[in-house]
Formats: C-alpha cells, sequence, structure tokens
C-alpha cells in the first residue's frame, strides 16, 4: 500500500513539473527552435588554444571587419566577487597597452528576485549584454545548498548561453605531466542534470530531472562539427552514458549520429564517460574535439583544465543565439587572497583573447596573447601559481610591457 501511494505522489509531480516546464519561459527552446545555419556557410578558424568562438553565429557579426580594426566596440565587463575585480583591471590595463579598440561597460551581477518570485539577473546587467551582445566575465560566487541559484546557471539560460567551449593546450614554459596537450571540450550548457528542476517527492526523497531535449542535443552536435570544420580538427567524440541512461543520452548520442552524417569529413567517435576519463589521463593525444550533456562536459573539462596546469591557465566562452557570447574565467573567487595582489589574470585575460577573434579582432588578439605567453615562458616575473613570486600588478606590467614591444 505504501509503495502505490509513493509512486502515485511520483506520477503526480510528474505530470505537474511537465505542464509548467512546457510554459516555462526559461526553456525557450522548446518552443522556438533557433535558426538553422546551412552547412558551406563561411566559417573562419580561430588559432589560440583553438578556440573561435562561435563558428555557427558568424552571420550575426559585421561584415568586412579588418584583422586590425580600429572600430571601438563596447563590451559588458562583470568583474565578478572574490579575485575578480583586481584581475578584471589586470585585463582592461592590458588592453589599453595594446590600444585594442574596446571600451567597457562595467556592470554587477548579482541575483534579485523578479515580481513573479522567480530569480534573475539585474536589468541594467541583462539591458547591456542585449545592447553589446559581447560580455567578458570574472567568476562569479554561488551559495552552497542553500540561498539564489547559482549566477553562472542564470546567465546561461537568461541568455540561451548552449554552447561551452573550452580549449585546453600545453602553455610552452609552464611545465605540467604532459606537453602536448591540444583538445577541445564542447558541453552542452543549459539542460541535462543543471537544468535546476529539483523537488521533494515525499520526506526524505528528492528528485533531480536530467532534461534532454531534442532539439538541444542536434545544436550543439552541429556546433561541435562546425568548429572542428572551421578549425581544420579532424574528429569528434560523443561522449555519453547511453548503456546506463538509454532515454536521455541515448537521445543525445542518436542525434550526435545523426549530425555527423553531414560531416563526412570529419570522423567521428562514441565513447562513456569513463573510458575517456581514464584514457584521458593515460594519453591526451587520443582526443581532438570532445563534445557531451552538460553534467559530463562540466567535470571533464575541468579534469583536461587540469592535465595543462589547472583552471587558472584555461580559457572560455559560452556561445549563445543571436550573437550573444560572454568570455569567462571558470576558476573560483578564491576569497582567501582576495585584495592581496597574488591573484593570476592569465584564465581571464587567456578568454579575453578568445573574445577579440570571436569579434574578428585577430591582430589585437595575437599580440596580447603572444605578450602572455612569453611572459610565462621567460618565468621571471609570474604570479606564485606559476612557479614565480611576482604579485599580480607586476605580472600584469610585464605583459604590458611585452605588448607594447610587438
Amino acid at each position: 500500500m505504501a509503495t502505490r501511494v509513493f509512486f502515485r505522489k511520483v506520477s503526480q509531480k510528474l505530470r505537474g513539473f511537465a505542464a509548467t516546464w512546457l510554459n516555462n519561459e526559461q526553456y525557450p527552446w522548446v518552443r522556438r527552435p533557433p535558426p538553422h545555419t546551412p552547412h558551406g556557410s563561411p566559417l573562419r578558424a580561430a588559432e589560440v588554444t583553438r578556440l573561435p568562438a562561435a563558428a555557427i553565429q558568424l552571420q550575426h557579426r559585421p561584415c568586412g571587419e579588418r584583422a586590425y580594426s580600429q572600430q571601438v566596440r563596447t563590451v559588458t565587463l562583470i568583474p565578478g566577487d572574490g579575485i575578480g575585480p583586481e584581475i578584471s583591471d589586470s585585463i582592461v590595463k592590458v588592453f589599453e597597452a595594446a590600444n585594442a579598440p574596446i571600451q567597457w561597460e562595467e556592470r554587477q551581477v548579482t541575483a534579485i528576485r523578479g515580481h513573479s518570485g522567480n530569480w534573475m539577473i539585474p536589468s541594467d546587467a541583462k539591458e547591456s549584454m542585449e545592447r553589446n551582445l559581447i560580455g567578458l566575465k570574472g567568476p562569479l560566487k554561488t551559495p552552497i545548498a542553500a540561498g539564489h541559484p547559482s549566477m553562472n546557471l542564470l546567465l546561461r539560460k537568461t541568455f540561451d548561453l548552449y554552447a561551452n567551449v573550452r580549449p585546453c593546450a600545453s602553455i610552452e614554459g609552464y611545465k605540467t605531466l604532459y606537453s602536448d596537450v591540444d583538445l577541445v571540450t564542447i558541453r552542452e550548457n543549459t539542460e541535462g542534470e543543471y537544468s535546476g528542476i529539483e523537488h521533494v517527492i515525499v520526506d526524505g526523497v528528492v528528485q533531480s530531472i536530467k532534461l534532454i531535449t531534442d532539439t538541444a542535443s542536434r545544436r550543439i552536435a552541429e556546433y561541435a562539427f562546425e568548429y572542428a570544420r572551421a578549425n581544420k580538427r579532424s574528429t569528434v567524440t560523443a561522449v555519453h552514458k547511453a548503456n546506463i541512461m538509454r532515454m536521455s543520452d541515448g537521445l543525445f548520442l542518436r542525434k550526435c549520429r545523426e549530425v555527423a552524417e553531414n560531416y563526412r569529413d570529419i570522423e567521428f567517435t562514441e565513447m562513456f564517460l569513463d573510458t575517456v576519463c581514464l584514457n584521458m589521463v593515460q594519453d591526451p593525444t587520443k582526443f581532438d574535439v570532445l563534445v557531451m550533456p552538460n553534467l559530463y562536459g562540466d567535470i571533464l573539462s575541468d579534469l583536461c583544465a587540469g592535465l595543462i596546469g589547472g583552471l587558472g591557465v584555461t580559457p572560455s566562452g559560452n556561445i549563445g543565439t543571436g550573437g550573444v557570447a560572454i568570455f569567462e574565467s571558470v576558476h573560483g573567487t578564491a576569497p582567501d587572497i582576495a585584495g592581496k595582489d597574488l591573484a593570476n589574470p592569465t584564465a581571464l585575460l587567456l578568454s579575453a583573447v578568445l573574445m577579440l577573434r570571436h569579434m574578428q579582432l585577430q591582430e589585437f588578439a595575437r599580440r596580447i596573447e603572444a605578450a602572455c605567453f612569453d611572459t610565462i615562458r621567460d618565468g621571471k616575473v609570474v604570479t606564485g601559481d606559476l612557479g614565480g613570486h611576482s604579485k599580480c600588478s607586476e605580472f600584469t606590467e610585464e605583459i604590458c610591457r611585452r605588448v607594447k614591444d610587438l
């Protein structure tokens, strides 16, 4: 009897969830699939650590922009929390030294409740991003198991930032266990276990919904193959656990297979998540471009970052529909060193380089990247986590000096 009552309550919860979800504006792709990009449309290869931010979104950018354009563009700057303001200030200084044609529109992002009771970002930050389309974001703190939801998750949902692209490539002069890493993780950013749909069924029983849709799976697969083609990469690997989650991961894998049929010039492989993790730490050179659902991407991209030295040297970009893109450092807020001039701005700086390439400001990106990598390779003026003893401000000044000479 108790078992029947339990499952009746589960059934009622799921029916209620389905009715709510299908009418929820937080999941716009259910009713409004993104515009299709015809295969064979002009694509641009962008090399840093191999991230062109949004091969699929090129049609939204101005045409005819030169690699060394002097047209000033406005970017929304979200400094973030903890060490965020310090490393953001470093990026502003480096851009000034490079004379990059960027002006910053600074906005603070904190969670607020709307009239309906839903959590949202401040209206001035939302309007700034909608106006500028491009954003650069420092780390944001998130309460653990309490308080408001993750601000990073809220930003992804607000702007439908469906693709997280994180390149991992070994940095010369920064010694790690691996010296020849060169791969890219592409993570579906809007659904899966991170849909944020959880509820209590009965006391002591909590259910979390893993949401996988046809539309979101197809568009992240298309993005991965477009990315590989644009960057002259040879292989796309779909990461999954369809042997266990046959319906959800099965749908994701099926869409990847269907999309692969349209990209015969790119080799397609599929692999279980646990097998990928095993093979990755044994020999990361086996992998090229990996595409996966949300949770797997969160875990695997951090694992890959560890291969090249950690999140402090790993750039990241989030690509959305309508030309919106937010580039970010993916490390934490490091409150223990905030305000002490000890932070390493490399991850945010390399993310800003990806942003410049996304904006087709190739020459500025090349100079800033070269100055950063030359400084790290030289090893004389680097922060503590890079093996040196210099302050954040000193590291920044050295990069500025070098970028002026390039």
